[in-house]
């Protein structure tokens, strides 16, 4: 699903302003059974579930990398943009620190794998060299970016009936993490503009932690949830994951080109998503995005086409 840029209308970049934006989602009163949230898409919320059991360990790492880049730029557009990813991702990890608590309550390992991702990134904040926590950052960042506009585009496929507090959060995530999709990628370029091969050889390590991470973790949601009780279950499960997988994969072949820059990417040029362009107009305007239903999207969507 996407909007495209009219004649009469020129959409700006979905790069160009990075904003943060401070809420609070609260999850201490939802019972366990809801972490499956998605009734759209049962299998995608599993997904996503996995996918971010470990991210905001990540993002801890991000910021702290942030903070040591921000001594050394003197760039004054990147530092800002380095400021703005900051607070962005300090409040994605508080976010979903909160969600994964839920999880843990319904997911026997969950907290184990959430305490192993915790204990990995600050093993690494400490070992890595800065040249290692920038190209870490940057390869890592290239997901979490197409994994925005990934699960944007399938909005009315795996969100449209899901619980509302938990696609708020959601939507509000992915919106950001395309916003600042670029900064990781600048800062790299900043410092280690001649060692592209290095960046190339970091995309690919944090592919394969993501994987790992992933796989691990979803596998573990779906014995859980029953959906490997029988070869069918099974198999919809495995296929889910995989093409979920593949969409990623398909999608970051742009990344090895010499001349590739987020902002170029063909997920975030002329096409945008309209959630995204709608859900930002309508924040802007003063509407309330914590909780998302099919009738606050309505309202949300109402407002694509204004000025």
């Amino acid at each position: 699903m996407k909007v495209v840029a009219s004649s009469s209308e020129e959409l700006p970049h979905p790069m160009d302003d990075i904003e943060v934006r401070r809420f609070k989602f609260g999850f201490d009163q939802m019972p366990p059974e809801k972490a499956v949230w998605s009734d759209s898409s049962p299998l995608f919320s599993i997904f996503a579930n996995a996918f971010n059991l470990h991210v905001p360990y990540f993002e801890q790492y991000l910021v702290r990398t942030m903070v040591r880049a921000m001594k050394k730029i003197d760039d004054p557009k990147l530092l800002a943009d380095a400021k703005a990813i900051i607070g962005q991702e300090a409040h994605h990890a508080l976010s979903f620190k909160g969600f994964n608590q839920l999880l843990a309550r319904r997911y026997p390992k969950a907290g184990l794998m959430e305490r192993e991702a915790r204990d990995y990134f600050q093993k690494h904040e400490k070992e890595d060299s800065f040249k290692e926590m920038v190209g870490l950052t940057a390869g890592y960042e290239t997901f979490t970016f197409l994994a925005g506009m990934i699960f944007l585009e399938k909005y009315d496929e795996w969100f449209a009936e899901s619980d509302p507090a938990v696609k708020a959060m959601w939507v509000w995530h992915q919106v950001e993490e395309v916003e600042h999709g670029a900064v990781a990628f600048d800062v790299y370029k900043h410092f280690f503009a001649n060692d592209e091969a290095y960046r190339r050889r970091m995309v690919v390590r944090a592919a394969l932690l993501i994987l790992r991470e992933t796989g691990a973790a979803y596998r573990h949601m779906c014995k859980v949830e029953g959906h490997l009780g029988n070869p069918v279950k099974t198999a919809r499960a495995i296929g889910f994951f995989t093409s979920m997988i593949s969409k990623m994969m398909w999608n970051v072949r742009p990344v090895f080109s010499p001349s590739y820059h987020p902002r170029n990417h063909p997920l975030a040029t002329t096409d945008q998503n309209p959630v995204a362009v709608s859900w930002r107009r309508f924040h802007r305007a003063g509407g309330d995005v914590l909780e998302i239903d099919r009738e606050k999207m309505a309202k949300i969507m109402g407002l694509q086409s204004d000025p």
